[in-house]
């Protein structure tokens, strides 16, 4: 079962490359599993590490300010490429509740939806706007509410995203599909009562 997911306010951590396919998220050797076990490892492996192993100062992830964020503030077109599922898998084992972006390609989305993680697309402005608060301020709180649809930092406008409705209600919910089926489990054997053959 997903981990339910109503408001959440976190440290966020910006990864501002456009079009980050689920191969850059997760490359493919680290597919080899059948659970989630082990995959934060592989998160972002070409970028984070150096040919060695050793970390990548430079990079986003592995600054210090990055320790413990929760929301990842992503580039346009974010999970592009193949359907793995890994690559929501490996975010939520990094740490991640959440990813904002101006657009997220359509199977990743249902993919995270599906495993707890919440894409957030919000307008390119309120992006940009809240990349560059980051920038100025590492530290910034972000809040993603589910329940009003909406990100929002101090200082910056409230940035309406949209959820598809069944998803959503999963989430507010902490429940997959069969978790929602089950819950129908009164309603379902009432009707087969009423309509016996």
């Amino acid at each position: 079962m997903p981990p339910q997911f109503t408001t959440l306010t976190a440290r966020a951590i910006v990864l501002p490359h456009a079009d980050i396919d689920t191969d850059q998220i997760i490359p493919a050797r680290f597919l080899k599993v059948t659970d989630r076990q082990g995959l934060a490892e592989g998160l972002f492996h070409a970028w984070r590490r150096n040919a060695d192993g050793t970390p990548r100062a430079e990079f986003p992830l592995n600054r210090p300010e990055a320790a413990g964020a929760e929301i990842l503030v992503a580039g346009p077109n974010f999970g592009c490429g193949s359907s793995r599922e890994h690559a929501p898998w490996a975010l939520l084992g990094g740490g991640f509740r959440a990813v904002i972006s101006p657009y997220f390609a359509d199977i990743f989305r249902g993919n995270a939806l599906k495993n707890g993680l919440v894409p957030a697309a919000i307008a390119p402005e309120a992006h940009a706007a809240l990349a560059a608060a980051l920038e100025q301020d590492p530290a910034l709180p972000v809040t993603v509410d589910l329940q009003a649809g909406v990100v929002r930092w101090p200082g910056g406008p409230n940035a309406p995203f949209a959820t598809d409705p069944f998803a959503r209600d999963c989430l507010l919910r902490g429940v997959d599909e069969l978790g929602w089926l089950l819950a129908l489990h009164p309603e379902i054997t009432a009707y087969e009562h009423a309509h016996a053959a």
